[in-house]
C-alpha cells in the first residue's frame, strides 16, 4: 500500500465498487462478513457500554473495538471483561484525545441527555457515529447532529433497529401502492414506562459508589445530590436526563409513520397526562400531532393527518373489524393506520404488518433490503465513500428530523398547563401562539396525605415562568457545568 494512501482511504476504496447493490458479495469486498482481513476491520470505541451500547457492541464484535467508556465501571465490568483487549475510560473525552487517530466509527449509548455532545464531538474529529434512541434530548440538538453528519459526510445510524426490518419496509410498501387508501389518521401506543414515573424528587441523598463518576454522568445537566433512583437506567423517567416513554419508544413505534406517510415537520400539537411534576416523567400520557397535506406520491395521496400517541396503559381504541379478543401490543406497543380503503396494524418496530381486511397484498417492493444487522449495515456505510455511500435505514437525515418530531412531543406534555393547541413552526424551532404573558408552573410535591379517612392534597408549586422562555429552554438546553456544544453549521 502507498504511504500516501492512509488506512480509511484504503478502507473506502475496497467498498467503492459495491455501491448501489443490496447486498455485497463477498467477491467484491474480498471479504464476507465476520471474516474480515484486519485491514478491513474498523475502529470503534463505545461510549456508554453498560446497557444496550454492549448489546450494539457485541453485534459489531466483528471489528475491532478498541476503546469502552462508562461512568459506571461496576455496570460495565461485563462488557470490559467481555473485550478484554479494549481500553478502558470513565471520560469520554480522553478517550478521544488518546484514541482519536485511530478511532473510525463511535457508538454512543449514553443517556439521552448526553448524546449530542458526545456524537457532536465525534462528528467534528470526522468519526462516524452510531447514535441510540432518542437520537437527542432536545429539538435544537437533533437539527445540530443532522447538519453536523452533512458537514463533516460521516455515516450515521440511530439505534431503531427496526428500521431495518421487514416489516417497517412492508408497511410503506403497502402505503405507497395504494393499499389502504388515504390515511387522515393514525393511532400510536406503548406499554412503556417499565422504569418509575410519576415520582417527586427524592430528598435523600445516597453514597455514590466508588466505581461511579457522579459528575460525568450530570455531564451538561443541572447538578444533584446522587439518589440510586437516578441510576443505573431508571434515568429514563427523569426530565434532566431522560425523555419519558414518548422519547425511549415513540422512535421505534412512529418511525413506519413518519417515513411510511413521508412526514416532515408538524405543524399543531397538544399534550395530555397524569399529574405532571416538575423533575420526572408522568405515569401516563397522550400527544396528539398535526401534519400538514404532503405531496402526493404516485398511487395515494397525502392528506393532512393526525397521529396520536398513548403510553403508561392507555390504548386506542379499537377499529371496526379487529377480531375480539386479539390483543394489538405486539412487542411492545402497536400503530393503527387508518385508511380509506382498509385499515393497517403493526407492531413495535413496525413488526408483523396485517390488514383488518385479511386481505395480504403484492406491493411491489420500493425500499431497499437490509440483510446485515442494523449495526452492520452502518458498519457497511462507514466503509463506503461520501460520493458513492448508500444511506443507512436511520441515517441523521432522516433520523434528526424524526426526532424533533418526538422530542417536540415531549414538551407538548410538559407545557399543557397553557391549556391550548400549541402551533409548531418546525424550521425555526419555536411555538408561534403562546402569549407573550402566558406563565407557567409545575408541581414539585404533590402533598398527598390521608386525613380522617379523607385523601388530601397540598400541592408545592415552582414560582411561575414566562412561558415562552421555559419552552425555548426546553427546545434548545443552556449547557451546565462548563459543557458546550459545536457551532450549528
Amino acid at each position: 500500500m502507498s504511504s500516501k494512501m492512509s488506512r480509511r482511504k484504503f478502507i473506502q476504496a475496497g467498498a467503492t465498487a459495491a455501491v448501489g447493490l443490496t447486498v455485497v458479495p463477498s467477491s467484491v469486498l474480498g471479504k464476507s462478513m465476520g471474516h474480515m482481513a484486519p485491514s478491513d476491520k474498523l475502529n470503534i470505541v463505545g461510549v456508554g457500554v453498560g446497557g444496550m451500547g454492549f448489546a450494539n457492541l457485541k453485534n459489531l464484535e466483528s471489528q475491532n473495538i478498541i476503546g469502552l467508556c462508562d461512568v459506571d465501571w461496576k455496570y460495565s465490568q461485563r462488557v470490559f471483561d467481555y473485550f478484554p483487549k479494549a481500553k478502558k475510560y470513565y471520560d469520554y473525552r480522553k478517550m478521544y484525545d488518546e484514541l482519536g487517530k485511530s478511532i473510525d466509527g463511535v457508538v454512543v449509548a449514553t443517556a439521552d441527555h448526553t448524546h449530542a455532545i458526545i456524537a457532536a464531538e465525534a462528528m467534528t474529529m470526522g468519526k462516524h457515529v452510531y447514535v441510540q434512541k432518542p437520537l437527542t434530548h432536545s429539538v435544537y440538538e437533533s437539527r445540530l447532529l443532522t447538519n453536523l453528519a452533512k458537514k463533516h459526510k460521516v455515516a450515521t445510524q440511530m439505534g431503531n433497529q427496526g428500521s431495518s426490518g421487514t416489516g417497517v419496509r412492508q408497511v410503506i410498501d403497502w402505503i405507497r401502492d395504494g393499499q389502504i387508501g388515504e390515511v387522515t389518521r393514525v393511532d400510536t401506543f406503548t406499554d412503556r414506562p417499565i422504569w418509575p414515573q410519576g415520582l417527586m424528587i427524592p430528598k435523600q441523598v445516597d453514597k455514590i459508589p466508588s466505581t461511579l463518576k457522579w459528575d460525568l454522568f450530570i455531564g451538561p445537566a443541572n447538578k444533584r445530590p446522587f439518589n440510586n433512583i437516578y441510576h443505573p437506567w431508571n434515568w429514563r423517567g427523569w426530565w434532566d436526563f431522560g425523555t419519558g416513554a414518548l422519547g425511549d419508544m415513540a422512535c421505534h413505534i412512529l418511525h413506519p409513520v413518519f417515513k411510511g406517510l413521508n412526514l416532515g415537520y408538524p405543524t399543531k400539537v397538544q399534550g395530555s397526562s397524569t399529574m405532571l411534576l416538575t423533575d420526572c416523567a408522568p405515569n401516563a400520557q397522550m400527544v396528539k400531532y398535526v401534519f400538514p397535506a404532503r405531496d402526493n406520491m404516485p398511487k395515494v395521496a397525502m392528506p393532512e393527518v393526525e397521529v396520536t400517541w398513548y403510553d403508561g396503559g392507555l390504548q386506542p381504541f379499537r377499529p371496526e373489524g379487529v377480531p375480539a379478543g386479539k390483543n394489538l401490543n405486539d412487542q411492545g406497543g402497536g400503530v393503527i393506520f387508518h385508511g380509506t380503503k382498509d385499515t393497517l396494524i403493526c407492531g413495535c418496530y413496525g413488526v408483523n404488518p396485517w390488514l383488518v381486511s385479511g386481505r395480504t397484498p403484492n406491493s411491489p417492493k420500493t425500499q431497499r433490503e437490509v440483510t446485515l444487522s442494523h449495526e452492520l449495515d452502518w458498519v457497511r456505510a462507514c466503509k463506503e465513500s461520501p460520493e458513492n455511500r448508500v444511506e443507512t435505514a436511520s441515517p441523521f437525515s432522516e433520523a434528526g428530523p424524526f426526532n424533533e418530531m418526538v422530542v417536540m412531543g415531549v414538551l407538548a406534555v410538559r407545557l399543557q398547563g397553557l391549556n391550548q393547541e400549541l402551533h409548531w413552526d418546525g424550521e425555526n424551532m419555536k411555538f408561534t401562539n403562546i402569549p407573550a404573558d402566558a406563565n407557567i408552573r409545575t408541581i414539585i410535591e404533590d402533598g398527598f396525605k390521608i386525613t380522617d379517612g379523607h385523601p388530601t392534597f397540598n400541592k408545592t408549586w415552582t414560582e411561575p415562568v414566562n412561558a415562552n422562555e421555559y419552552a425555548a429552554e426546553m427546545i434548545n438546553h443552556t449547557y451546565q457545568n462548563g459543557w458546550k456544544l459545536p457551532a450549528m453549521p
